[in-house]
């Protein structure tokens, strides 16, 4: 099951922090949380339910 960490303000922050996970090995899925409009959104950053203290662990420590 995937489990949202994460709110982002814009697709761009969405992205960093999705790089930011994956390259500590954690799977990530980001989803628009409306489909009006797709540039000014808000994103879910989901991960697996198995990996979501390491994920908060490592937001945390990157700052978002």
């Amino acid at each position: 099951m995937w489990t949202v960490v994460y709110m982002a303000q814009n697709k761009e922050m969405a992205e960093k922090l999705e790089s930011a996970l994956e390259a500590e090995g954690i799977l990530v899925k980001v989803n628009p949380v409306s489909q009006k409009e797709k540039n000014d959104n808000y994103f879910e950053v989901s991960v697996p339910e198995g990996e979501v203290e390491e994920a908060h662990s490592i937001i945390i420590e990157k700052g978002f």
